[in-house]
C-alpha cells in the first residue's frame, strides 16, 4: 500500500512535533507530540495549526502501531528526507524492537506538489500529507487518461 507522509519538527533537524500518513485508499493517521520549547519559526507557523492536543509518545506509538497493523506492507512517499528519518526513528521503541509491518520501502521525491501552495493548512502535517497524496493521485489519473487517449 502506498502512503504519503509529512512531519513537522522543531526547526531544522529538531525534535519531531507531528506526523501524518495518508494511504492511497483514504485511511489516515495523525499524531502530535509535546513540544515545550518551539523555535520562533515553529511557534509562529506550526504550533497554531496542529489542530490536535499532544499525546505522550507511548500513546502515539500505540495508536500508530494499530494503524500500521492494518497493512501487510508499506511504500511510504515523502517530499523531504527528514520526514522518513523522523518516522523511522519514531518506530523504534526499544533496542531491537519496532512497530510496523515486516516490509516497508521508502521513496523521497522532489516532484511532489509544493505543500506551501497546495495544502489547505500549510505546516499542518495531516493537511500537507493530504496535499501530497491528492497531487500524486491526480497526476497518476491524468497520466492514465493521457495514455488511454493514445
Amino acid at each position: 500500500m502506498k502512503l504519503w507522509i509529512d512531519t513537522e519538527f522543531n526547526e531544522y533537524r529538531g525534535a519531531l512535533i507531528s506526523l501524518a500518513l495518508v494511504a492511497e485508499d483514504g485511511r489516515e493517521w495523525y499524531g502530535v507530540r509535546y513540544c515545550d520549547d518551539p523555535g520562533w519559526w515553529v511557534r509562529e507557523h506550526v504550533m497554531p495549526h496542529l489542530n490536535q492536543e499532544p499525546e505522550r509518545d507511548s500513546e502515539l506509538r500505540l495508536r500508530l502501531g494499530h494503524f500500521l497493523a492494518g497493512f501487510d506492507s508499506l511504500h511510504i512517499v515523502s517530499d523531504w528526507p527528514g520526514d522518513i528519518a523522523h518516522f523511522c526513528n519514531f518506530l523504534e521503541y526499544a533496542p531491537g524492537d519496532r512497530i510496523g509491518p515486516d516490509s516497508m520501502t521508502f521513496e523521497v521525491r522532489r516532484d511532489l506538489p509544493d505543500t506551501a501552495t497546495t495544502s489547505r493548512v500549510p505546516h499542518n502535517a495531516l493537511e500537507d500529507a493530504r496535499a501530497l497524496a491528492r497531487g500524486a493521485l491526480t497526476e497518476a489519473a491524468n497520466m492514465l487518461r493521457r495514455e488511454g487517449g493514445k
